[in-house]
């Protein structure tokens, strides 16, 4: 398999306003509108052929990482990035009151 077809790095690309974990050449994104100290997480697609191999979860800890790296605050408006913050309280920190 060549080295481009995997990608263990979630990368923001702000160009297309998302986050972005390529794996086996298909990639999985978040896409974002960034505010005034907050990043507004609008939805979240893994494509079908990486359903169920923790995709999504590593895009969501990937996407959480950057933006606490910012010292930034989230609004979670994307079902599944509010139910990861909800299973996962190390990153509850990080919601915007």
């Amino acid at each position: 398999m060549p080295a481009e077809a995997v990608s263990t790095e979630v990368r923001d690309n702000p160009a297309r306003h998302r986050y972005e974990l390529v794996v086996d050449g298909a990639t999985a994104f978040v896409t974002y509108e960034r505010q005034p100290g907050r990043v507004v997480l609008v939805h979240t697609e893994v494509p079908e052929a990486l359903a169920g191999k923790g995709v999504g979860s590593r895009l969501a800890r990937g996407a959480l990482d950057s933006i606490r790296a910012l010292g930034m605050k989230i609004v979670p408006q994307c079902s599944f990035i509010a139910r990861f913050v909800e299973k996962h309280p190390e990153y509850r920190d990080l919601l915007a009151s």
